[in-house]
């Protein structure tokens, strides 16, 4: 397929065209008899959410996983969530390097483009890594959690069986549970729970960082230095998962909290923070908290996880480049500093573009929900909650998304398929192809803010 032959067919478009497929063909998968438990009843528009869900690694769903779908249903959906959370360029580099195929310049773009890189060099080398990091965390975390689970499953099979969906789930940062209940059951297990947020934290840090991880203690390259993408996602995350730690504990001490031992206030707090970047999974019902840690939770949902990761949202180099623009701006400086390096004018630009973008589209969706579902039985804080999550492709929720009309739950799906394929994607495949200006205009001054 020769990219440059087609007047339409860029290297976005294919890749979120590709995701359109997916998610309908796994749908007809998930919508298949055999994917059910017998006397289920199950709609083509249920089976299209699960999808949307899992490959979009999100985690809402309008049906109880564990009381809908079959072991052949599981699998298909397990598979879903493999293909969304390392990419389907990812896993179709595997293919080809299977059969013996080079790769090719058009193929090198569509990765690229799946893995939001900025260059060629080391495409396919990259692939190859994530790909085996990706696999061997998953099989680590099941062997781990497979056999602690033998303390509450009856059968071995059983415990390896939750244990291999858990850690699928918490790497991949898609929220789906197989127990019916997330992580509740665990409530009290801090063993499970620090299991799971390092899995969440392994998939939401991002790929580039764990391959950079990777070559550090390998000590292939004695002057190996990290690169500033690394530095700063890696900072990023970190500093705004304390400050979701803290800030939940501090709202929810007179709240939720009280009559709780510091433990489980530490666990509680320590967990959503961590979950909220983009996990999904829960050890308690979340609509329990109070308001403000709600709103928070929304905050660090939009926020998500880093680029060339698992996660959505706007993403931590987003947010850190805002963040450093506005410091420079107010310092009198016109250039933008971090740890020894400037940051590209265009990366300055693409920040303020994706959050634009994405506070826009997230707030034509809020007003949508709340248009169709203009009985008022559901609360706006339960509609703005649930958009953040599907457009952070987070996948906590409040308990609403089964209860919602038809449309809106389209709007959910939009949201989460957007916010997989990634904002940047996204408006490229709808943008023009740049055109030559041959004459320019008087500029002018306008009053901003």
């Amino acid at each position: 397929m020769k990219l440059s032959k087609g007047k339409y067919l860029t290297p976005f478009r294919i890749i979120i065209f590709s995701y359109v497929v997916a998610m309908f063909l796994f749908s007809i998968l998930l919508f298949l008899p055999i994917s059910h438990l017998p006397g289920v009843d199950l709609t083509y528009s249920e089976a299209l959410f699960t999808s949307v869900s899992a490959v979009s690694v999100t985690g809402l769903t309008v049906v109880n996983v564990s009381e809908t779908y079959s072991y052949v249903g599981i699998a298909f959906l397990a598979i879903a969530i493999q293909l969304g959370g390392i990419g389907i360029m990812t896993l179709g580099t595997f293919v080809w390097m299977i059969f013996g195929k080079k790769i090719i310049l058009s193929q090198r773009m569509l990765i690229m483009v799946d893995q939001n890189q900025n260059s060629f060099s080391g495409l396919v080398n990259l692939m190859r890594g994530i790909l085996f990091v990706a696999l061997a965390i998953e099989l680590i975390g099941a062997l781990i959690l497979g056999t602690y689970y033998l303390n509450y499953f009856d059968t071995v099979g059983e415990a390896y069986y939750q244990g291999a969906f858990a850690a699928l789930s918490a790497f991949t940062n898609a929220g789906f549970d197989v127990t019916g209940q997330s992580l509740i059951p665990f409530a009290d297990d801090y063993f499970v729970q620090f299991i799971t947020i390092t899995l969440i934290f392994a998939g939401a840090i991002g790929f580039p960082v764990l391959m950079e991880l990777k070559q550090y203690f390998s000590k292939q390259h004695p002057n190996f230095k990290f690169s500033l993408f690394t530095k700063i996602t890696t900072a990023t995350y970190f500093i705004v998962f304390i400050f979701g730690f803290v800030s939940i504990w501090l709202l929810e001490i007179g709240h939720f909290y009280e009559g709780l031992a510091w433990h489980q206030q530490l666990w509680y707090s320590l967990f959503n923070s961590a979950t909220a970047r983009s996990g999904g999974l829960a050890t308690m019902d979340v609509s329990e908290l109070s308001l403000a840690t709600l709103l928070l939770i929304s905050g660090l949902m939009i926020i998500g996880a880093s680029p060339s990761s698992v996660g959505g949202g706007i993403r931590t180099t987003t947010l850190a480049v805002m963040f450093l623009t506005i410091r420079s701006f107010a310092l009198g400086k016109s250039d933008v500093k971090v740890f020894g390096r400037e940051i590209h004018q265009e990366d300055r630009q693409k920040a303020f573009i994706v959050l634009s973008v994405f506070i826009v589209m997230l707030f034509t969706a809020i007003i949508l929900i709340a248009a169709f579902e203009n009985s008022g039985e559901i609360a706006l804080m339960a509609i703005v909650f649930e958009a953040s999550s599907a457009f952070g492709t987070c996948g906590l929720s409040m308990g609403i998304t089964p209860d919602l009309s038809l449309p809106s739950q389209m709007v959910l799906m939009i949201l989460m398929f957007i916010g997989r394929v990634g904002l940047i994607a996204f408006l490229f495949s709808v943008k023009k192809k740049e055109t030559k200006s041959y004459y320019k205009y008087p500029t002018e001054r306008i009053i901003i803010g």
